[in-house]
């Protein structure tokens, strides 16, 4: 029997159905304070909720922007900007490895679609890459629901 491979897409997937039916905010929060085994499951971890989160509130964009010494992660929609917990720095580079790594967007500037499967359905986003002198941003753009 063939084994299949967990790589960064699937395992984003299963975290993503592991806490379909939690209280995203409030997990979000926790996992500021509460780091797990690996950096790469906690970058997992706070990604998945951060998507589950943003197609919850039925906003059209996550954004995870890195300036120098400050990260920033946003939710947003044309009428509402909402500011999530940052992760640690550390956290956050490895989330935007991962997304890379998922995408195979090794330029600075770049984007491309990413389909999610999410239980019983499923969910394209555009990953939008910007990379400058200041720092680096992962923007997730979801379709209107």
């Amino acid at each position: 029997m063939e084994q299949l491979s967990r790589n960064y897409h699937m395992r984003l997937q299963e975290m993503c159905d592991c806490f379909m039916d939690t209280d995203y905010q409030a997990e979000l929060s926790r996992r500021i304070e509460v780091q797990s085994a690996t950096l790469e499951e906690e970058a997992l971890r706070y990604f998945a909720l951060a998507i589950l989160f943003t197609l919850t509130v039925k906003d059209r964009q996550l954004a995870l922007k890195i300036k120098k010494g400050t990260t920033k992660v946003t939710v947003s929609s044309e009428r509402e900007k909402r500011t999530l917990p940052p992760p640690p720095e550390e956290v956050i580079d490895k989330i935007v490895e991962i997304v890379r790594a998922i995408t195979h967007i090794e330029l600075d500037h770049g984007e491309m679609p990413l389909s999610l499967g999410l239980r019983s359905g499923q969910v394209e986003v555009q990953v939008k890459f910007r990379k400058s002198e200041d720092g680096e941003s992962v923007k997730l753009v979801f379709p209107e629901l």
